[in-house]
């Protein structure tokens, strides 16, 4: 499968999260409803290396290891923000605003990656911050 059929399939199991989760979160603690959907992927991911036969992790260089931890702690941070938000508000206007992490992710890209801009990027930038703040008026 190419990366669009990837992307694709990624959006779509993250538009399902989101809906699964607000229901979820419904009268419990958010924190708690995070640890345990964190907790439930942690077992998922290591199943799936399992059967998968993936092998390799004595290989893996220290640099990798902190680049892999320090985004694993910002993903904790950003689901428990993600959980709170939901438990707070509709899931039709969290979700764009969470997606607003394309936005800064192309962003992000320029300034640490050295990844480029074009003018197209720029204008799909504009459109996609102009939907996520018009859906959630």
């Amino acid at each position: 499968m190419t990366w669009l059929v990837w992307a694709l399939l990624s959006a779509t199991f993250a538009a399902m999260t989101a809906i699964l989760a607000k229901l979820g979160v419904t009268g419990i603690n958010s924190n708690l409803a995070t640890a345990i959907r964190t907790s439930v992927v942690v077992v998922f991911t290591w199943l799936i290396v399992g059967v998968s036969g993936s092998r390799g992790i004595e290989v893996i260089p220290a640099r990798s290891w902190g680049w892999l931890i320090l985004s694993g702690i910002a993903t904790g941070l950003s689901w428990l923000c993600y959980f709170r938000a939901l438990q707070l508000g509709p899931a039709s206007r969290v979700a764009p605003i969470d997606k607003l992490s394309v936005v800064l992710v192309i962003v992000f890209a320029a300034l640490f990656l050295g990844e480029r801009i074009t003018p197209a990027k720029a204008l799909g930038v504009l459109l996609m911050a102009a939907g996520a703040i018009a859906i959630a008026r």
